[in-house]
């Protein structure tokens, strides 16, 4: 009959199954899946009245029969009156919090969208988490966390609630290699929930916007400017793009004959192509910076094959004395298309590649209404052209300094 209590899953069974929460094999030996779906080995045994549990490995990189292998080892150092975790420490260097982050970003580079995430992630836990850092990660505990949790918690929520989730991620990982054991310290629900005040979700606030009446004076101001940084702040403006969809743009991206602009996939928001008319004016900007010579880059900045730096817009704007953010001429444009033009809804949601809400709605429009927004671009575009007084200098005076 005992021998009954080992090995109760086939290999079939074992890869069929869905349902969150452990599944005994027998012998302290299960196959843990939590609610992401995310499967994993566990050992789990009782010594002086105490529970303790051992990640042996990931489900898919670890077999059934492996797993078994495995088990058995830890169940031999039992029966000989030891400690399988104690053992397991002899044998092996615990890694340190700092070690089990900088692995994590690695391995999980190839699934990000871009570098600039890549590169969040490793500044939050490298500068914000660095109390941590060198602690064995199976010794982090809800103070540390905590710890650096808390004064972030008070000045910048959204960057403490982002840094926790990564810390919780870091330390799910360390413990499906086997490195820790029992609750994540960094859990939110029925954990730091209780210890953490709630985020405010508007704490965030709006992106400072300019008034879309003064944006033919802003306009030619910004025409009377000859700084790469100046020509990419227009392009900005003429396209209601994001700033690093523009920053980001290459020659190879825009078709000059059909005066269009193609932003691939995987470097838009919504993981989604998006296309761009380019209206007269956002042509002669691109036709203005060919004339550099550059390659690559359709902004191009100081150093060799690199893009205008992230910042240039920006500090161009408080050169200009303007208290307003390169993402909030997005607004600028989308208040000035609903108050002053009868171009639909969605037309203007698409112009500003924002994913439409309504999903039996998105499931029956297939195209991206490109021709009518041409027209809106256009039309945007020519609003921003309207006479001021201001002087305007020739687009081939652009000089390569941002």
């Amino acid at each position: 009959m005992a021998r009954r209590t080992l090995n109760k899953l086939s290999a079939t069974q074992a890869a069929k199954i869905t349902k969150p929460g452990r599944h005994s094999d027998g012998g302290g030996l299960y196959l843990f899946i939590d609610q992401h779906g995310r499967r994993r080995w566990i050992f789990m045994y009782v010594r002086d009245g105490r529970r303790t549990e051992l990640g042996l490995g990931g489900g898919r990189d670890l077999s059934l029969a492996n797993a078994r292998a495995e088990a058995a080892k830890l169940r031999e150092i039992l029966a000989m009156g030891g400690d399988p975790k104690a053992e397991r420490a002899k044998d092996e260097r615990i890694p340190t919090f700092g070690e089990c982050a900088d692995a994590y970003v690695e391995a999980m580079k190839p699934s990000w969208r871009n570098a600039k995430h890549a590169a969040q992630w490793t500044m939050t836990l490298t500068k914000y988490a660095k109390p941590m850092r060198g602690k064995s990660v199976n010794a982090i505990s809800t103070q540390d966390v905590l710890d650096v949790l808390q004064g972030l918690w008070r000045r910048t929520p959204e960057t403490a609630e982002r840094l926790r989730g990564r810390i919780e991620n870091v330390l799910d990982a360390a413990k499906a290699k086997g490195h820790r054991s029992g609750e994540n310290p960094a859990r939110w629900r029925g954990h730091l929930d209780q210890l953490l005040p709630k985020r405010q979700r508007l704490s965030r606030g709006h992106h400072a916007a300019l008034p879309y009446d003064a944006m033919p004076d802003f306009m030619a101001d910004l025409r009377g400017r000859s700084a790469v940084a100046a020509r990419a702040l227009e392009f900005t403006i003429l396209t209601a793009a994001r700033s690093g969809e523009v920053l980001g743009a290459q020659w190879d991206e825009i078709d000059t004959e059909k005066k269009v602009w193609t932003i691939p996939a995987e470097r838009m928001k919504a993981g989604r192509e998006h296309r761009v008319p380019l209206p007269p004016r956002a042509m002669e900007i691109v036709a203005a910076m060919a004339k550099l010579g550059t390659e690559g880059y359709l902004f191009p900045g100081p150093k060799p094959k690199k893009p205008l730096s992230s910042m240039a817009m920006a500090m161009l704007l408080r050169r200009m004395k303007a208290e307003i953010t390169v993402h909030g001429f997005r607004s600028t444009f989308r208040d000035w298309a609903s108050e002053t033009t009868g171009f639909p809804h969605e037309v203007c949601e698409m112009a500003l590649a924002h994913t439409i809400g309504n999903k039996a709605e998105a499931a029956y429009r297939r195209g991206d209404l490109f021709d009518k927004r041409r027209k809106l671009m256009e039309a945007w575009a020519g609003y921003c052209a309207k006479k001021t007084g201001a002087q305007v200098v020739p687009l081939h005076k652009v000089q390569q300094a941002a």
